[in-house]
């Protein structure tokens, strides 16, 4: 069955994870991990590189095998059909696969498939769905491009417009700023927040920049050696002994705007 999604924050999560361990190639990669997230919240994972976070993300979205209690909206993954789970959940992966020569409508029209009977075509509501988000996201001018001829900002829009032609309330952004400088990274993100106060997404992301990551989440998580480490709010999270024990850099936090500042600092000989 389908879950529910509830409009607002509620006592369900979108998201709880609950000794999760994954294995890939006979390496443990996970092992333990216990996570909430709330609906309509943003909960941003961090950590060094390896610690295991594109594959926490890939796990809850039923993208690899994994023991331990995945659910979603108060349903257990593994009980939810992949064309089901599609509706639920949207992943915008690091580097998207797209094949040659496909235009930007026809990506974006690939987010509706768990919408479209098998061996059927999309309908005109369909359609009306893709460019709307094209709308949504100014590209309806990009349309009929080939993805190829893109930026890299605008690319990573069109990215998003796909998971958000699936209708699903549970986006997962694997490092969605990599790759952009620093002006699309503060457009793509801007417009996931926007997105998510307005339409109530769940938001679970990772991300390398620990600072932009800090102005943006609600909460932050700090995997490490395949489990969470430290979990609260960004000051909680980004604080000089966690950043230096976990990643083994020297750094200094000093307060922003919007959250904490990380700033690497070159170590005393």
């Amino acid at each position: 069955m389908t879950p529910e999604p509830a409009g607002s924050r509620s006592e369900v999560p979108a998201v709880e994870v609950v000794g999760l361990h994954v294995s890939l190639d006979g390496t443990p990669i996970l092992t333990g991990v216990d996570l909430a997230v709330a609906v309509g919240e943003w909960v941003t994972v961090i950590g060094p590189n390896g610690a295991g976070k594109s594959t926490l993300l890939r796990a809850v979205g039923g993208l690899l095998r994994a023991s331990g209690v995945i659910s979603l909206f108060g349903t257990e993954s593994a009980a939810l059909r992949r064309r089901e789970r599609a509706r639920v959940v949207a992943t915008v992966a690091q580097s998207p696969v797209v094949p040659p020569g496909m235009t930007v409508l026809d990506y974006v029209l690939l987010g509706r498939t768990p919408y479209i009977p098998t061996l059927g075509r999309e309908s005109a509501a369909d359609v009306a769905a893709v460019h709307e988000v094209l709308d949504r996201l100014d590209l309806t001018s990009f349309h009929r491009r080939e993805l190829a001829t893109l930026s890299g900002g605008e690319r990573q829009r069109v990215f998003l417009a796909r998971a958000l032609a699936q209708g699903a309330t549970l986006l997962l952004l694997d490092e969605p700023t990599s790759a952009l400088d620093i002006g699309h990274q503060q457009e793509v993100l801007e417009l996931v927040d926007e997105l998510r106060r307005e339409q109530g997404l769940t938001v679970l992301a990772t991300m390398h920049d620990l600072s932009l990551a800090g102005e943006y989440a609600d909460r932050m998580a700090l995997l490490a050696d395949g489990q969470v480490a430290a979990i609260g709010t960004p000051s909680e999270v980004l604080t000089e002994h966690l950043l230096s024990t976990h990643y083994r850099a020297s750094v200094r936090v000093v307060p922003g705007a919007h959250g904490p500042l990380v700033v690497p600092v070159r170590p005393r000989p």
